[in-house]
């Protein structure tokens, strides 16, 4: 039987473990430590598999792509070649960002399909919509029309046993009377079929705290990109842990986000390579983030 005195203490020191490392406390099980692979776009367009390979060396176990052509595929490599390379580097893919511009603008659905496949061939649980062209956010109409056709591939997406996600960069917080592009597209899309990305250091850089934007809206944002901001040059990058923004207190908000998954990114700023940049984080990550 466990006397009353040792159950405080043990109590107690589990409660000083919380407090030491609270990020923990979100969850009972580890999340893996992803990588969005426009990180190493240089090298990724020349050379995939070496990429990949380098990516599970340093420790990631998912990555979320980018690049995806109908007619060739990642860079030359076939959806089912890319499928196996991850296969056996021990990665997955839960997420990749593919270009809707076309969909959103002209409802052309070719490139949606063939976008749909790939993932599914990848076994991902995401399409991810990564950018928008500026002609098509130049008001909050258009903004409206936006959410009108993520709805729409959301449903695709669904049928097709995916989920769809949006990715932010600054634009989407500029405002327009009262509100922002953001707030139309969390308020007009469905809650039940759209998922947020959510980059946090546009979110920063754009003035926005990402502690409140999961209060006012819990559960959307089911993957980050997880991207610092370099100490003396905000529109620099740099390697997470070293620059501005607390990711430590972003962490233990992880439940209330709703993350599912997360994906370290830089885009610039390398000290002294994209292939050294990405071991810094991941180190960074897996010690004092997870």
């Amino acid at each position: 039987m466990i006397k009353r005195r040792d159950f405080i203490i043990n109590s107690g020191l589990a409660l000083g473990a919380l407090a030491i490392a609270p990020s923990l406390a979100f969850t009972s099980k580890q999340k893996n430590i992803g990588i969005q692979l426009y990180t190493l776009r240089a090298a990724f367009s020349n050379d995939v598999k070496g990429v990949l390979e380098h990516v599970a060396k340093s420790g990631y176990k998912e990555v979320e792509t980018y690049g995806y052509s109908s007619d060739k595929g990642f860079f030359g490599t076939s959806a089912k070649d890319f499928k196996k390379i991850l296969a056996d580097n021990g990665l997955k893919a839960p997420s990749g960002h593919y270009d809707f511009n076309s969909f959103i603008k002209d409802n052309n659905a070719d490139f949606l399909k063939a976008s749909i496949e790939c993932a599914n061939q990848l076994g991902s649980e995401y399409i991810t919509v990564p950018y928008l062209d500026e002609k098509l956010r130049s008001d909050l109409d258009g903004f409206k029309r936006i959410a009108q056709k993520v709805n729409e591939v959301a449903v695709l997406c669904k049928q097709s046993g995916l989920k769809l996600a949006y990715h932010n960069h600054d634009f989407e917080f500029k405002k327009f009377g009262n509100l922002t592009g953001y707030d139309i597209l969390l308020q007009e899309t469905d809650k039940k079929l759209v998922d947020f990305e959510l980059d946090i250091y546009w979110a920063v850089r754009s003035g926005n705290d990402p502690l409140q934007m999961f209060k006012a809206n819990p559960g959307r944002f089911t993957m980050w990109h997880v991207k610092d901001m370099d100490k003396s040059k905000a529109e620099w990058n740099t390697e997470i842990g070293e620059g501005s923004i607390n990711f430590k207190t972003i962490f233990t908000e992880a439940k209330l986000s709703g993350m599912q998954h997360f994906f370290v990114e830089q885009e610039t700023n390398y000290s002294p390579t994209p292939a050294d940049s990405i071991k810094t984080s991941f180190e960074y990550v897996s010690k004092h983030l997870l």
